[in-house]
């Protein structure tokens, strides 16, 4: 059964806004967590980051060739900084 062709676009556009903002949730928690800024630093630096990866993340979804690519290419980065994220906040990570 093939699907319509809009399905593409809206799988890109669910992966676009869902996807870009989990990954940019995780960069700037990973920056607030992990700089060795003072705290206050940190955060800002890691939303004023988001906002560049969500962007990003947008074009990267789009410019890719299916929207199997584009949800891989969001979810690998995704899972490990969600990793990085994970040893952070235990403590594991200098």
């Amino acid at each position: 059964m093939r699907l319509p062709p809009w399905t593409g676009v809206l799988s890109r556009s669910i992966a676009a806004i869902l996807g870009g903002y989990l990954l940019a949730s995780l960069v700037a928690a990973c920056c607030a967590l992990g700089l060795a800024l003072p705290r206050a630093e940190a955060v800002m630096t890691g939303a004023m980051l988001a906002f560049a990866i969500h962007a990003g993340a947008v074009v990267y979804v789009f410019a890719v060739r299916s929207a199997w690519r584009a949800w891989a290419g969001l979810a690998l980065p995704a899972a490990l900084l969600g990793g990085l994220l994970w040893l952070l906040q235990s403590g594991g990570a200098a």
